[in-house]
């Protein structure tokens, strides 16, 4: 099958292209580009107005396969994913059975290829049953598929088995995705401590909670000179932690979420427990901070952290709802209002985000670029859609957004993966892989 997109505004910060020009798959894979493709066995898209990037890679996710298939499955989690312009996922390990053990990685990964619209990776339990106290048999689960080991939700509580993990994993080649939180001191809390937090009379996590940990695993990564990715930064002291870090040539690189340089804790004032995640959304000087460090380079990542639940579990008090927002289908636009159309960051420098960093920090050979030869995942965007978001828009089995009922602008038009379109806004939408 043969593929040709035509007059789009093309952007591959890997291969430092950005000119309007044709794009041509063939086999699963990029073809060509030049100013004028014609090829009469090709499907034409015409993207005149369009952006063509490589296929968004999200590092974070949360599909719920197996164990809570109530709140999200592998086929709905990648359904959302191509509706939201990825082309590739990385699932967390917090299912139920946890992913430590080759035959759940295996189970993952066989049922994304049977049902999935996108591509999935498994990243895999750094210690068995996410308990932090033995660390898995990385080797097996390597050779089983993860890309990376992470004790998701669970942090590591224990100095020794992270540092413990820092150096086994360098033997793969793979990072440990750190959960930076101390326990003992977030225990009990629902929001950001502040002057919000005072006011609602909600129980606060302090930045520290998130700071003491990020901290530690950069001491460790400096001991081990094993790589540490650090998941969802969402306070200044973390980004000036990462960035200092960084300067000392640490092997450390972190990602942050959308709802950390859209939202503040004030959108808890109407205890709408959509608002409430872990890390919690955090003060407007946070937020500055989030966005400082995605301008710098500080921050190499964007990602959704996408945690589903259903309607009865977060319909609750806020003490008692689970933390946890969606985000697979509002990750496109958050970055286009709040990143690209505010000046923060050009495309280029945004789409790094989302494809070539991904791809480099978490070795996707063929992928995060549109360079000949390389695995035909590529991402139409349209910049300029203005919609509001209503929750029959949304393609994941739970509606658990801050979002629901904010305009929107920017959507993902096609998503293309290996070559074959998994969604597509105007016509029929061919969901096949």
């Amino acid at each position: 099958m043969k593929l040709l997109i035509k007059n789009g505004r093309i952007i591959d910060p890997k291969e430092k292209l950005d000119l309007v020009a044709d794009l041509l798959t063939s086999d699963g894979k990029i073809a060509e580009i030049k100013n004028s493709i014609k090829n009469p066995e090709a499907k034409v898209i015409d993207a005149s107005g369009m952006i063509v990037v490589p296929g968004i890679i999200d590092v974070h996710t949360h599909l719920r396969e197996p164990g809570h298939e109530e709140e999200e499955t592998i086929a709905t989690g990648t359904k959302a994913a191509a509706h939201g312009g990825m082309t590739t996922i990385f699932c967390m390990p917090n299912t139920h059975p946890p992913l430590d053990n080759a035959p759940a990685v295996e189970f993952v990964m066989l049922k994304a290829q049977k049902e999935g619209h996108v591509n999935v990776f498994p990243i895999g339990c750094a210690t068995k049953e996410s308990l932090g106290e033995e660390l898995s048999e990385i080797g097996v689960l390597k050779n089983a598929g993860i890309v990376a080991v992470t004790d998701d939700g669970n942090p590591i509580m224990d100095a020794q088995v992270m540092r413990r993990a820092l150096e086994y994993t360098k033997m793969f080649d793979i990072p440990v995705v750190s959960h930076c939180e101390d326990k003992n001191l977030s225990k009990s809390g629902v929001m950001n401590e502040g002057h919000t937090s005072m006011v609602l009379g909600l129980r606060g996590i302090p930045r520290q909670s998130e700071e003491t940990i990020v901290s530690r695993d950069i001491m460790l990564s400096e001991l081990t000179g094993g790589h540490l990715h650090i998941a969802h930064v969402s306070t200044a002291g973390s980004v000036e932690l990462v960035r200092q870090a960084k300067k000392r040539k640490v092997n450390v690189t972190c990602e942050t979420c959308p709802h950390y340089f859209s939202l503040t804790d004030e959108e808890v004032r109407d205890y709408d427990t959509n608002t409430k995640i872990n890390p919690p959304l955090r003060s407007s000087d946070d937020v500055k901070a989030i966005i400082e460090g995605l301008k710098d380079g500080t921050i190499d990542c964007i990602a959704t952290d996408h945690a589903p639940h259903t309607e009865e579990e977060k319909n609750k008090e806020y003490d008692l709802a689970p933390f946890g927002i969606i985000g697979l289908e509002t990750m496109l636009p958050l970055i286009i209002m709040n990143l690209i159309k505010t000046k923060a960051l050009g495309w280029k420098e945004a789409i790094e985000k989302v494809t070539s960093n991904p791809a480099d920090i978490f070795r996707l050979r063929g992928r995060g670029t549109l360079k000949p030869g390389s695995e035909a995942d590529v991402t139409v965007i349209n910049p300029e859609n203005e919609y509001v978001l209503e929750s029959k828009r949304i393609f994941s089995k739970s509606r658990n957004s801050p979002f629901i009922g904010k305009r929107m602008t920017g959507s993902a038009e096609y998503t293309i993966v290996g070559g074959k379109i998994v969604w597509q806004s105007k016509e029929k939408t061919n969901h096949s892989k």
